[in-house]
């Protein structure tokens, strides 16, 4: 079957089931939780937008407090008002409310839309359901950008280049924290990709970390904000850096510097749903409906035509066209794409949250060295 017929499918499919369920007992307004700007607004266009058009009694109204999720369903929780129907968190969050009760648990291949091919939600997702409570939508990563007119005629393709003071002389931007900077050392230390979190539980693996970021440490400039290191590249203050790859996309295609990805060893993070606990009956139901709809394969797509940050599901990609106001490809700039993610790490959450307070210990004192 051709692309636009499952495309057609899909959504008749999708039309069919949002109108029969809409006469059932469900609720008639989603209170969603996100971060405001372009990121929300790309939810509610891709999202909301359509959802609202095949359910037109159905209103959902939006809170911008994402970044006190926690914080705010513990409160909640503890007053017995839940307020939100439905929360966009990244997912070391997802991970914390899942393990504290305060979020519905959910089953892939029963409350999600399988792929138009048939493949299961489970398969379709795969390690990016690193909760049983977390519903992802992208993937973003931390990666390295460069300055094209300061690398010579040998770009660097590799995350090793970036401990390279000989072939690529000038300074360097690392985010103020152990985290991706201490995976990145010793994988360029000869660390196999898949061990370096077991050598990275050992005091002996931490300090072989701090010891190959010794190798660069007088040309490291810190960073603390994700707009620090495209504005450095943009004075061609550093040769190369690492931040978030939509904070690189803006610097290449909206500011148009002369600066390029340097996709090798880009570390994964992922954002997504979660449903609070302690919904009534209509409500979950509303709000199961909604992100059954909002995470389908083509609602995820459809996202990407707004910021460049790649769709979780795999089946996703294929349909990832122009941005919807530059009217570029977005495929190139998504990390999820397939020539860049060749080698890359996923953000191991557990592992962070049972070592950070003693890494993040040894890594500043090593910073005040």
């Amino acid at each position: 079957m051709k692309l636009k017929a499952i495309t057609a499918l899909v959504a008749t499919t999708a039309l069919g089931v949002s109108m029969a369920l809409a006469d059932s007992n469900m609720a008639n307004k989603i209170t969603a939780v996100s971060w405001g700007g372009a990121y929300q607004k790309s939810q509610i266009r891709a999202y909301a937008e359509p959802y609202m058009k095949l359910n037109p009694g159905v209103e959902i109204v939006w809170d911008e407090s994402s970044a006190e999720a926690v914080a705010k369903l513990r409160a909640m929780n503890e007053a017995g008002n839940i307020t939100w129907d439905i929360v966009d968190v990244v997912a070391a969050d997802a991970i914390r409310l899942c393990d504290e009760g305060l979020a519905e648990e959910i089953d892939p291949d029963k409350d999600l839309a399988a792929a138009p091919d048939g493949t299961p939600a489970s398969k379709d997702f795969g390690d990016l359901l690193v909760s049983e409570c977390f519903i992802p939508q992208i993937v973003y990563s931390t990666t390295f950008g460069y300055r094209t007119d300061m690398v010579g005629d040998n770009p660097p393709t590799s995350v090793c280049d970036v401990f390279d003071l000989e072939k690529y002389p000038g300074k360097r931007s690392l985010e103020k924290r152990p985290i991706n900077n201490m995976e990145w050392a010793l994988y360029c230390d000869g660390v196999a990709k898949d061990d370096i979190y077991d050598v990275l539980a050992t005091p002996e693996g931490q300090d072989r970390a701090l010891k190959k970021l010794d190798t660069i440490k007088d040309q490291v400039i810190w960073w603390s904000a994700g707009a620090d290191t495209p504005q450095l590249l943009a004075d061609g203050e550093v040769v190369m850096g690492s931040t978030y790859n939509g904070r690189l996309f803006s610097v290449i295609e909206e500011q148009k510097q002369p600066v390029a990805m340097l996709w090798d060893m880009q570390v994964f993070d992922l954002d997504g749903w979660i449903i609070p606990k302690g919904l009534s009956e209509d409500r979950k139901a509303r709000v199961m409906d909604f992100v059954k709809f909002a995470t389908d394969t083509q609602r995820l797509a459809d996202q990407a035509k707004y910021i460049s940050y790649g769709p979780a599901r795999k089946s996703s990609a294929p349909l990832v066209g122009k941005h919807a106001d530059l009217g570029i490809d977005m495929a190139p700039h998504m990390p999820t794409d397939p020539n860049n993610a060749k080698n890359t790490l996923l953000y191991n959450y557990e592992f962070w949250a049972d070592y950070r307070d003693d890494i993040d210990a040894k890594f500043q004192a090593w910073l005040a060295k």
